[in-house]
């Protein structure tokens, strides 16, 4: 942290233990599941699986998650998240060293860690905005991401060496990542209050869903994010590049699935030194068209340090994106509507990232994991475009600074 001003907030350094320790063990754990289903199955629809099981609990989570996020304290749903996901997978770390992993058991362990993150993500996004004032806000968003990113370069790379070493290696380094991040959010301390407890009806419960209909910059930029992820989904295929195509083995799957977040890393520490400034709704736009056209390439390329450059490419122009998406709606909503909103964001960044490695999948089985990749870099491009007539509002947003929250 060199931002003397960030480095004043209280609270940051056991936010940023938390947040992490949890991604770093989280990636980690991915590379090797993943790994581990396609060195079982050799099957492309397997991976496509696996993203699906890790998607389906949030579907009908999210809205109950983000009201109990709202209704209670946040850190101590956190905390017993944490807990779960120490236990299980040291769980599949025994599991490992016994030689007794199955796919069924993969699948199972996704679906409940699907389950864990739809509680305690939408928690987890409300915690910065309680520790930052707006006018930094969103200099702590791009320090946050560009951390979150440096957690993402080590935790595929580790988890493609530490794999070589064996399932049980990589799985027991994982768990002990967990610990660390349950330290870390352990001793975070927040001023945040829970709200009286007023009845539960269904229309607080899908409150949050009537504030994005509200503001329809929130909503645009949320579902842009959706749908371009969604259809882009080249990191669902990045075994059967490294192994069919490029021919690079696990340490290689690794590079390429680091060369996202490193691309993503040098983004970030541009942007938490020098603020986006204005036209921001534009330059959000902008940044899904450029993810687009790196997934084109490297769905068509078969030269390694070419895939490696689209995905660094690739990664870059999605930070920006996440940035201004994530600024936007912490600095738009509301503390009483924070957890229901970013519920609804959680399940819509879990339904780009997890369905979209299933609809990769999919696709990858019927027409080939080239053509597949290629498809979606055109389908975002599309999204990103007709997104600008749809929702004028995000398209004209402006400076991220004079974002005001608006109350239902």
């Amino acid at each position: 942290m060199t931002d003397p001003a960030l480095r004043s907030l209280p609270g940051l350094p056991a936010l940023i233990v938390g947040r992490i320790f949890s991604q770093l063990s989280a990636t980690t754990m991915t590379i090797a599941i993943g790994w581990q289903i396609y060195t079982l199955t050799h099957s492309v629809a397997a991976l496509g699986y696996l993203g699906l099981v890790q998607f389906l609990p949030m579907v009908p989570l999210t809205f109950v998650s983000g009201h109990v996020a709202d209704r209670f304290n946040r850190r101590t749903i956190v905390l017993l998240c944490q807990i779960v996901e120490i236990l299980s997978t040291a769980a599949i770390a025994l599991a490992a060293w016994m030689h007794a992993l199955t796919p069924i058991m993969i699948y199972l362990f996704a679906a409940m860690y699907g389950a864990i993150r739809s509680f305690e993500m939408p928690c987890q996004q409300a915690f910065l905005p309680a520790i930052a004032p707006p006018a930094l806000l969103p200099r702590a968003q791009a320090l946050m991401s560009s951390l979150f990113m440096t957690a993402s370069i080590v935790g595929p790379s580790l988890g493609g060496l530490l794999y070589g070493l064996g399932p049980f290696t990589c799985y027991s380094i994982s768990t002990l990542g967990f610990v660390i991040a349950f330290c870390g959010t352990l001793a975070l301390r927040l001023d945040h209050t829970p709200p009286p407890k007023a009845p539960i009806t269904l229309a607080s419960v899908f409150a949050g869903m009537g504030f994005l209909n509200k503001r329809r910059d929130l909503l645009g930029a949320i579902s842009m994010d959706l749908f371009a992820v969604l259809l882009g989904g080249a990191t669902a295929m990045l075994p059967v590049y490294a192994d069919s195509i490029l021919h690079v083995g696990p340490v290689g799957l690794g590079l390429l699935r680091a060369a996202p977040a490193i691309g993503a890393l040098l983004m970030s520490w541009w942007l938490s030194t020098r603020p986006l400034g204005r036209h921001a709704g534009r330059t959000m736009t902008i940044s899904v068209v450029v993810f687009g056209i790196a997934t084109i390439v490297f769905g068509i390329s078969h030269v390694a340090w070419l895939s490696i450059l689209a995905l660094l490419v690739l990664g870059a122009s999605d930070v920006i994106s996440m940035v201004i998406r994530g600024s936007l709606i912490q600095l738009a909503t509301p503390d009483s509507m924070r957890g229901r909103v970013s519920a609804v964001n959680a399940l819509f960044i879990g339904s780009s990232n997890q369905l979209g490695e299933f609809e990769s999948g999919m696709l990858g089985t019927a027409i080939g994991p080239e053509a597949a990749v290629v498809a979606g870099g055109i389908g975002t491009i599309v999204v990103a475009i007709t997104w600008i007539p749809m929702f004028p509002r995000l398209w004209k947003l402006d400076r991220l600074e004079d974002v005001k929250p608006e109350e239902v």
